[in-house]
């Protein structure tokens, strides 16, 4: 016996046709922000992943060399890390002039790297602020298409004279789904925002310590916050 396949007339489908321009255009923004807030949320873990990669390779990339021009040669081009170095250098080599003449060294590299690593924070915050949008607007453009989806009910009620199933259903699975739609785009933004704001607290962690041990070297001639060496084995007391 052959088997017949009846189309949902209560589906997405039929629900977005029923709805007319209202839930076309709700259903699409709701679209929009869901695939923008995905993309936002896989760019910026592997920018963060990236970030704390190079920095577990920084004693044996960075802090093995000679200098610190010879280690910045051997940091990636794009990295973070050398773009915190190359400044540092630039600022010290280049410390003269009218303006500069009155600001001490030791300050002039110090604003240097502050301004450095504030950039590098700057771009690993850049998108997060559409994340937190999406998770605060979302779940409300859903309602007013689920708003919508009960006018329509309540006409069709009203046209018919009687509240009977079939001309409400449709409408009211209309606004069901509108509100199911915002917050299913609404809580994965929240949730990666909070996620990524947590890395990004490590991130930042360790971009400021790096800053620190290149002044340190830059200045001195030392590392602020050297590598913690194993204790010494405990000698026998003299009797």
């Amino acid at each position: 016996m052959e088997t017949v396949a009846v189309e949902n007339p209560y589906g997405l489908a039929a629900a977005l046709e029923q709805g007319g321009i209202i839930a076309q255009s709700v259903f699409a923004i709701l679209v929009i922000m869901s695939l923008g807030s995905w993309f936002i949320i896989i760019t910026k873990f592997i920018d963060q992943r990236k970030v704390m990669t190079e920095a577990g390779e920084l004693e044996k990339k960075f802090w093995t060399a000679s200098d610190l021009k010879a280690g910045a040669a051997k940091l990636e081009k794009n990295s973070p890390f050398r773009q915190i170095v190359d400044d540092a250098l630039r600022a010290s080599d280049h410390h003269e002039g009218r303006l500069t003449d009155k600001i001490d060294q030791h300050e002039w590299v110090t604003m240097a790297l502050n301004r450095s690593t504030s950039a590098v924070t700057s771009k690993l915050q850049g998108g997060l602020a559409f994340l937190a949008s999406v998770g605060s607007t979302s779940p409300f453009i859903g309602l007013f298409g689920t708003v919508v989806g009960i006018y329509r009910a309540l006409i069709n009620i009203g046209l018919a004279g009687q509240a009977s199933i079939d001309k409400v259903a449709g409408p009211v699975g209309e606004a069901l789904i509108m509100t199911a739609l915002g917050l299913a785009v609404a809580v994965p933004a929240v949730l990666g925002y909070n996620w990524l704001i947590r890395r990004n607290k490590e991130v930042v962690e360790k971009l400021n310590n790096f800053s620190a041990d290149v002044h340190g070297a830059l200045v001195s001639g030392a590392r602020i916050a050297t590598p913690v060496a194993a204790p010494a084995a405990a000698k026998p007391a003299a009797r």
